[in-house]
């Protein structure tokens, strides 16, 4: 996610100097340096002291040690982090500033067609909230949040999301396979067929149950595919599904957020 964040700003027009990047890694760090110019730190370091905005990308159990070596830097900056799970309290509290925005994209950004749902703490001013949105507006749409925790509901919809996406192609990519189609024949069926379905559903008025009937004739083929997912309770335990992924999103933060 870091470096769809990063690649999207030097589209943008921003120089790679004045994108500083904490990164441990040596394989990670001489990839940002070959691939986006970008002259990454091994540790944290005084340099940072000059940063407006820091973006923390960094998985939630890794959080509060990054956060205990930057903070002696950062206390000037405004905060952005994109690790699933952490509450935004207890980046304030281990960063020691109010001024956090937390964000949950998915990684459709990668190709500038995220979704990534957003909440700042009250500290944040307007003009913060508009140089989030200048940062990350390079990665797809943008959803403000009134309430922190619904982001729980977000990483299980939009940002787990891409991962049901990818499932169920798997799933009709093999069935065409095993129904006798070359399976690059089935992998390209499977794939064109989700972003055509998507492209009419942004572009439509109308809710996915409508188009869905749409599709469907009585005693046709969509309705003798759609009665059996019914039948094995599909729908219902797709719904449980999301509701363990946004359990799961709680679980971290209580977990790794002490």
């Amino acid at each position: 996610m870091a470096s769809a964040i990063i690649g999207g700003l030097i589209r943008q027009g921003w120089p790679p100097s004045l994108i500083q990047v904490v990164e441990p890694w040596d394989e990670q760090r001489m990839r940002l340096r070959d691939q986006l110019g970008l002259a990454a730190m091994a540790e944290a370091a005084p340099p940072l002291s000059s940063s407006e905005l820091v973006v923390w990308a960094v998985k939630p159990q890794s959080f509060k040690e990054a956060a205990a070596a930057c903070s002696p830097w950062t206390s000037q900056a405004l905060h952005l982090s994109v690790a699933a799970g952490i509450t935004s309290d207890s980046i304030a509290q281990w960063l020691g500033t109010e001024r956090v925005v937390r964000a949950m994209p998915n990684t459709p950004a990668l190709v500038g067609q995220g979704m990534t749902g957003l909440y700042a703490r009250p500290a944040v001013l307007p003009a913060e909230r508009l140089r989030v949105q200048e940062v990350l507006a390079p990665t797809g749409q943008l959803l403000w949040l009134e309430q922190e925790q619904q982001l729980d509901t977000v990483t299980a919809l939009s940002g787990s999301g891409p991962a049901y996406v990818f499932y169920f192609m798997e799933a009709m990519t093999q069935a065409g396979a095993a129904m006798g189609l070359p399976l690059a024949a089935a992998h390209q069926l499977a794939v064109t067929t989700f972003v055509g379905a998507s492209a009419l559903a942004q572009a439509s008025d109308e809710p996915p149950e409508t188009l869905r009937q749409r599709v469907t004739s009585k005693g046709g083929t969509t309705h003798a595919a759609l009665t059996h997912l019914e039948a094995t309770q599909v729908k219902a335990h797709f719904m449980q599904a999301m509701h363990a992924a946004a359990q799961r999103a709680q679980e971290l933060g209580q977990e790794f957020g002490r």
